[in-house]
């Protein structure tokens, strides 16, 4: 049949690998980038899992910054606000 990989339901232009600073790389499909607390966010899903990783996001030209959030207040409103919009989608 086909090699492709199995992109589980995204298109390959919504694909993106993250690497983690032990070296590690996980494909993620993006879910979304959305606004919270005056800032931009992004939601990924790492393929083949039910788990959601949540970064901050700055874009400018062709370039993107994924940013940790370290403030674990500032974590739960955002997880709260993308748990918002995922149900108004449904």
């Amino acid at each position: 049949m086909s090699d492709k990989k199995d992109l589980y339901g995204y298109e390959e232009e919504d694909i993106m690998t993250l690497e983690f600073d032990d070296g590690e790389a996980t494909e993620c499909g993006i879910l979304g980038v959305f606004d919270a607390l005056g800032k931009e966010y992004i939601a990924l899903n790492p393929l083949g899992t039910e788990d959601v990783y949540i970064y901050g996001y700055r874009e400018s030209d062709e370039e993107y910054e994924l940013i940790d959030i370290k403030d674990d207040d500032e974590f739960n409103k955002v997880v709260a606000e993308f748990e918002k919009l995922a149900v108004e989608e449904v």
